[in-house]
């Protein structure tokens, strides 16, 4: 993990849908324990598991699916075979209708619904190939009747709050009151990122976004639900939304798949994370290339390279200059426009001065979220007395986060945050820089309210 944290990590993840909770929590214990042995502030990311559906097994050694087969899928506990799909879940298959795809495993076995009576579902193998143990089972999610969050994703998101976790990722999210079931658990204890990964998502987007502290364009089930041809324009306009909001939205899975074994990736991954970068998202995410692969350090090692030279090509004024109009009409609450105008006002002035670094003096986190969303040239240091909200700023674009006292005056607070910049080498002598901040008392919790430019002397 230390290895890991040196060579680029911002970020780990528990997948909670592997393994005991007990194990986890012993990892989460193992991170914090690397944090501070490395001197790198680190968040964790805990995975609810949502609905686990998988067929009944099939026998030793698998079977062949042949296309253009028809096979049964019936719900039933008994095991599985070349002609039947069963699964232990009542109702799985009653919702499904005439031309309905399900999709078994990781997406290479592709069913299409032929048939359907009171009695059975037929379907036509349409991608085949050999298929064994106990595979997920996939179903159009607008089909599915089992609920998200599960009563299972409730006791973990509570235990894991409870741990300490800056992030609880919500899986196969549908709507944004999904969210608001977790949050009742969690409290202000974590921040819910919604795992965007279905067709019924993207119907209730913007209301999902404006639930949830993040959102991760899950491209895997994404895939699956929705055409494949329709993922990368999907991920561009989820991260758009996201970042026109101030919400951090992570893009996932399979960014250097063949790295899980091989030493280097393929020109096709390395374009595909720097596409990432140049659409805007805040982070980009490794899977099982750390979790089982071979090279972990290597592989974090590459993801960083490729995505620190997309930085250098990025240009972001453009967008900039967008999201500052985009805002004036978008914002509904004076504390949301107070802020908003303040950070379009440090982008501008930021640029107009040559500015060497933007400051956000920060409670929760919102005042460096909200500038982060403009991409600034200045390097931007997030700076809060909350341990967790530092750790959770290494989430956001950019942001470099460290921790602060908290402080009686807002002038106070702006002689501390620069010099504590100066003492941890981030701004020099010399250096023009900018502070943004809320002034102390009631009104900190609502908005930042104050902009100052400060030469450093």
């Amino acid at each position: 993990m230390s290895d890991l944290l040196s060579a680029g990590v911002d970020v780990f993840r528990l997948n909670l849908s592997h393994g005991e909770i007990g194990g986890h929590l012993e990892r989460l214990e193992r991170i914090r324990k690397a944090s501070k042995l490395t001197g790198y502030e680190v968040a964790v990311l805990a995975y609810l598991p949502g609905p686990k559906i998988r067929v009944e097994a099939f026998p030793d050694g698998g079977v062949e699916m042949v296309p253009g087969e028809i096979i049964s899928l019936i719900e039933s506990n008994r095991c599985s075979t070349e002609a039947e799909i069963c699964v232990d879940v009542k109702g799985l298959f009653s919702g499904l209708s005439e031309g309905d795809q399900v999709v078994l495993g990781d997406g290479h076995i592709m069913l299409e619904v032929a048939s359907v009576s009171a009695k059975a579902v037929s379907a036509k193998v349409i991608n085949g190939g050999r298929i064994q143990g106990s595979p997920g089972v996939h179903v159009p999610s607008e089909r599915l009747s089992a609920s998200t969050p599960t009563a299972e994703d409730l006791v973990y998101a509570e235990q894991m709050a409870a741990a300490g976790v800056e992030f609880i990722a919500v899986s196969f999210v549908r709507r944004a009151g999904d969210i608001a079931e977790v949050r009742e658990v969690v409290k202000n204890r974590a921040q819910l990122i919604a795992k965007i990964e279905t067709n019924a998502a993207l119907g209730d987007l913007s209301g999902i976004i404006n639930a949830s502290d993040g959102v991760m364009v899950a491209r895997g089930d994404l895939g699956i639900d929705c055409p494949l041809e329709e993922v990368p324009h999907l991920q561009k306009m989820i991260i758009r939304e996201c970042v026109e909001r101030g919400v951090p939205v992570i893009t996932a899975t399979q960014m250097l798949e063949s790295m899980i074994s091989a030493s280097v990736p393929t020109r096709a991954e390395v374009s595909d994370v720097a596409n990432a970068v140049f659409d805007g998202t805040d982070a980009v995410m490794l899977s099982g290339e750390t979790a089982v692969g071979e090279h972990p350090v290597e592989v974090v090692e590459t993801m960083s390279r490729i995505a620190e030279r997309a930085e250098r090509q990025a240009s972001y004024r453009g967008w900039a200059s967008r999201l500052g109009r985009h805002q004036r009409g978008d914002w509904t609450s004076v504390e949301d426009r107070i802020t908003a105008a303040l950070g379009n006002a440090a982008s501008q002035a930021a640029r107009d001065i040559g500015a060497t670094a933007i400051l956000c003096c920060t409670q929760s986190g919102r005042t460096a979220r909200a500038m982060a969303r403009f991409r600034p040239e200045a390097a931007l240091i997030g700076l809060s007395p909350d341990e967790q909200v530092v750790r959770s700023l290494r989430l956001s674009w950019g942001v470099d986060s460290m921790s602060v006292d908290v402080y009686e005056s807002t002038d106070e607070m702006v002689w501390y945050a620069v010099e504590k910049a100066v003492q941890e080498g981030r701004v020099q002598h010399g250096d023009t820089v900018l502070v943004l901040a809320g002034a102390p008392g009631e009104r900190s919790v609502a908005a930042a309210d104050v902009l100052r430019v400060v030469q450093v002397a």
